[in-house]
């Protein structure tokens, strides 16, 4: 399936992009990348394992403890403004 120009305007249309005399050369960049797909879906890859990412992942994060945090008391000693122990600030939204 060849991409038209209809196609381009309709994708242009709907990303909101306003194009001009670039319209050609899209036409052809974009059936140049559908080629390509076409030849990479005729590849056999049915003795390739399915992977969910190239590389192994492995966590390199420490461990999720609980630790001991600052009292509240003394984070309200430098709020500017509190309301029933949280900090107050103004409203952001009308």
């Amino acid at each position: 399936m060849a991409v038209t120009l209809e196609d381009v305007e309709k994708v242009a249309y709907l990303a909101r992009l306003k194009l001009s005399g670039e319209k050609g050369r899209f036409i052809s960049q974009l059936n140049r990348i559908l080629d390509y797909i076409a030849q990479l879906e005729e590849l056999d890859t049915g003795g390739v394992p399915p992977t969910s990412h190239v590389l192994p992942l492995k966590n390199v994060f420490r461990e999720d403890e609980a630790r001991p945090s600052v009292p509240r008391e003394e984070l309200m000693a430098n709020a500017p403004a509190e309301h029933m122990g949280y900090f107050k600030v103004p409203r952001a939204i009308e």
